[in-house]
Order: structure tokens, then sequence, then C-alpha cells
């Protein structure tokens, strides 16, 4: 807690353990932590969890993952990688070595390239079509 510059506070102890304690990556909303943190007894709101993951972000522990405007979910997954997103909104994670770019236009004057997100949305084939086809 003290390297990620963070209190260890019991609300966030809690929220760090429902989020992190689990061996699989994980893609959540804060209103789905909100609801894990609500049946597990946690009393805390939505307000709280929506800071705590900002929190963790600032730190490192968890990434953001934009797939639609005004909804982030959290990525406990911190190395570079990619995302598949399928049709009921299920997250993959795809590492980047799977992923080739291959090129970027230019940056803006005076800015770095900090990252690269790539979201690829797939949904069922139709009998028939070329599963590759955008």
């Amino acid at each position: 807690w003290r390297d990620a510059g963070l209190r260890p506070t019991r609300q966030r102890v809690a929220l760090a353990i429902l989020l992190l304690a689990k061996p699989e990556t994980r893609h959540v909303t804060a209103e789905q932590l909100f609801a894990e943190a609500t049946a597990a007894g946690v009393p805390l709101s939505l307000a709280t969890v929506y800071n705590t993951l900002h929190q963790f972000t600032a730190a490192g522990m968890v990434q953001p993952v934009v797939l639609q405007a005004g909804r982030n979910h959290f990525d406990t997954n911190t190395r570079p990688h990619q995302h598949v997103v399928q049709a009921d909104g299920t997250i993959i994670d795809i590492p980047s070595d799977q992923v080739r770019l291959a090129s970027l236009p230019p940056l803006p004057e005076g800015t770095t390239l900090e990252r690269v997100d790539v979201v690829i949305r797939v949904r069922r084939a139709s009998p028939g079509t070329d599963s590759r086809a955008p």
C-alpha cells in the first residue's frame, strides 16, 4: 500500500480483495464492484467505489478500459495488452505481441506516445460468412 501511495483503509482493503484476490484477470465496472461489495456486506457508497478505483488506477493497480462513452471498465491486468469484446459484453485479453500495427498517424506536436489501445469487437458469424471480414 505504501509503495502505491495509498493508506490501507478498511474500504480500500475490502475493494482490493474483491477486485484482485481472484487469479484470473477481471474487467469490472464500478457498479459491478459496488454490487459485489454490497453482497459481501461491505458498507460503502458507489461514490467510494468510483473514488477508490480512480485511486487504484493512479497507483497502477488497475487500468481503465473505455469501451463506450461514459462507461469505464477497470482491468486488473496492468501489463501491455489489447482486448476482444464479445457481443454479450465479455472482455477477453489479447497479448500485445499478437497485434501488429503497420503505422500510426503523426502525433500532435509536443506529445509523446503513451500507449495504443486496440479493442476488437466480435459477434457470432452467420453460417457461410468469413469470420475475419469486418
